[in-house]
């Protein structure tokens, strides 16, 4: 830490400036061949204003130090988890195959890459999830009977069809898209394909599991009313970056990866081994993580990310991002602990939900 500040304090003035901050970035944000990236229009200014804390124009030794232990160190020395998304047999070659829907896409076409970067890549972390229903789903078009559609609905039951979405009766109303009976709980259909690499050391999270609400994020349900255990493992391995893939694209992967920028994660979408629904909506999911800081690459770049070798500034702003909003959210807390005798907990509660 020391030898780098002195090497980048070009003065020697004991401060490091935007302009010296801006080499810095420069020897850090490089693919594995030295190509420097660029970052875009004021986001190089937004990362020094976060390490700026006395907000004088300059960085000194203190400030930076912070920088350095929880910016640069995980800037090049990333933890990472491998998300692999319901790479299950309905989705490939049963009830809900995605290759009869509208992309006509084959699911099974991201087996190969997948495992290829499972032996190849030095992940810290394996996760498999799995759509896991119990039989009478939500979800599940030929369930429509069980539950009252609201009169908003637009659809009588007589008249929806399979990918129609739907508006069940309330409180409160749920929007329902309408699916195949697909993965149900210990049919053949939720197992994950045989020829997909399955670790000794993977991790199964199972998601789904409430008949009365979908859940397409790895994370959460639809509704957000239940976490799976994926975020508390997340966080007692210390994970940095997560790599999500599989099926399908543009809905349980995309929501997946939107849950993982949410919870301040540094997202990296591997295009290749995803395959989706809707090519209309996998373009969507795309721009929508480009947007919040995401990163979408193929399975060949995975090995030099994960390795710290190549460094996207996309991910470096993210994680500046996040640092700035943990320290405000802490002042916060220490404002609200001012205002009774037991108002310190009570605040940093409700700032951790």
């Amino acid at each position: 830490m020391d030898a780098c500040f002195a090497a980048f304090d070009k003065d020697q003035d004991g401060f490091l400036s935007l302009a010296e901050f801006e080499l810095i970035c420069k020897a850090l944000f490089r693919n594995e061949r030295g190509k420097v990236y660029a970052f875009e229009d004021g986001r190089l200014a937004d990362i020094f204003r976060v390490f700026d804390r006395d907000r004088d124009g300059l960085i000194d030794k203190k400030e930076f130090e912070m920088c350095w232990n929880r910016w640069i160190k995980v800037c090049t020395r990333p933890k990472s988890a491998f998300l692999v998304v319901d790479v299950q047999n309905d989705f490939i070659s049963g009830s809900l195959n995605i290759k009869k829907c509208a992309a006509c896409q084959d699911g099974a076409e991201v087996i190969e890459p997948i495992n290829k970067l499972l032996d190849t890549v030095p992940f810290d972390a394996v996760f498999y999830s799995l759509d896991w229903h119990p039989v009478d789903h939500v979800s599940f078009i030929d369930n429509l009977h069980l539950r009252e559609l609201d009169d908003s609905s637009g659809i009588r039951k007589d008249e929806a069809r399979v990918y129609d979405t739907v508006t069940f009766r309330g409180p409160p109303l749920q929007k329902q898209r309408l699916w195949p009976r697909h993965c149900v709980q210990d049919s053949w259909g939720a197992e994950l394909h045989p020829k997909l690499k399955v670790l000794d050391r993977g991790v199964k999270v199972y998601k789904g599991t409430n008949p009365e609400v979908d859940s397409y994020s790895v994370f959460w349900d639809n509704k957000r009313l239940t976490e799976t255990t994926l975020s508390a493992q997340l966080k007692r391995l210390g994970i940095s970056d997560i790599y999500v893939c599989g099926l399908a694209y543009d809905v349980c992967v995309g929501a997946t990866a939107r849950d993982a920028l949410k919870s301040g994660y540094r997202t990296i979408l591997i295009d290749d081994c995803c395959r989706g629904v809707d090519l209309v909506d996998i373009e969507k999911t795309k721009a929508t993580l480009m947007g919040d800081n995401g990163v979408i690459v193929t399975s060949s770049q995975v090995k030099a990310m994960v390795e710290g070798r190549d460094r996207r500034p996309e991910l470096g702003y993210k994680l500046a991002m996040e640092i700035s909003a943990s320290i405000e959210n802490g002042a916060a807390a220490d404002v609200v602990g001012k205002g009774t005798g037991n108002g310190h907990a009570q605040g940093t509660q409700e700032i951790g939900e």
